[in-house]
């Protein structure tokens, strides 16, 4: 049986989810041709702890975690059961790593509901989210990713969600639909090492545009799980949509294994971001 196809979603600003762009209508063309996953398992950016952990309760609560959006966005439920079973799976398999099972805290973020809304929307796929450990390098995050390769011989789905380039502060609210330099050429460098050899992903850390595209490593991280995941299979990812929003954001995915090509997207620009919310509060 062929692994379970992997990804990595830029998931930008919480409106993502109620909007319909490029990047969103990628997420849903990725959905209609997946294989159905037996539950998926996702690293988001906004599980940013000082432990490594999994969700493990049979019913995640859906977490608004932002604020100072419209009401809609509040009003969105993602059901999804959770899986205590697989939550097990990931603390053996991450073993002599070890993965603590939350089974009252967390639930499932904006970094997972908003993208997975448009992929999976009937939201009958179990989901357990995996903390990102703010304590750990990011080569422990890449040999964690590495580490749980076989969760996707048992059909999980593994998707990370962030950003590669997540620069809040340098938003620009007049450049919707592009990037700085900085942040095309930081974008430009994450794809050469997805596309060519995933496991030097963390030697980004050496790169002149690191701290500007990278000031905050939650956001960066999901990305190191996909990439770990491409080094245990000894394989390269795919671009499945790229491009930069608002000055100082990429938006940028990727997959790996993915059976059929994607559908080309249709739309244009990203998720909208409001002027009237700081730029270091607005939560993308």
């Amino acid at each position: 049986m062929s692994p379970m196809p992997a990804a990595f979603i830029g998931h930008g600003s919480p409106m993502n989810a109620v909007e319909h762009n490029r990047y969103t209508d990628s997420w849903a063309a990725l959905g209609a041709v997946l294989p159905t996953p037996r539950a998926i398992l996702v690293v988001s950016a906004h599980w940013y702890i000082n432990a490594t952990a999994v969700t493990a309760m049979a019913r995640p609560r859906t977490i608004h975690d932002f604020f100072g959006h419209p009401s809609e966005l509040y009003e969105i439920e993602y059901p999804a059961p959770g899986s205590p079973e697989v939550a097990a799976e990931v603390a053996e398999i991450a073993k002599p790593t070890w993965v603590g099972r939350d089974v009252d805290s967390w639930g499932l973020d904006h970094g997972t509901w908003s993208v997975l809304g448009h992929m999976f929307p009937d939201a009958a796929i179990p989901v357990v989210q995996l903390s990102i450990n703010a304590m750990q390098s990011f080569e422990y995050h890449l040999e964690l990713g590495a580490k749980l390769a076989p969760l996707r011989e048992r059909g999980v789905m593994i998707v990370g969600s962030g950003n590669v380039v997540h620069n809040p502060g340098g938003i620009d609210f007049a450049r919707p639909d592009s990037g700085y330099d900085w942040a095309r050429r930081f974008d430009d460098d994450a794809r050469a090492a997805m596309t060519g050899s995933p496991d030097a992903l963390p030697g980004l850390q050496g790169s002149r545009d690191f701290d500007a595209a990278v000031p905050t490593p939650d956001h960066f991280i999901p990305l190191l799980y996909l990439a770990g995941l491409g080094a245990a299979a000894d394989r390269s990812a795919q671009v499945l949509v790229d491009g930069c929003a608002y000055g100082s954001l990429s938006m940028t995915a990727y997959t790996l294994d993915l059976p059929v090509p994607v559908v080309p997207a249709m739309g244009t620009g990203a998720g909208s971001i409001s002027a009237r919310i700081p730029a270091d509060a607005a939560n993308i």
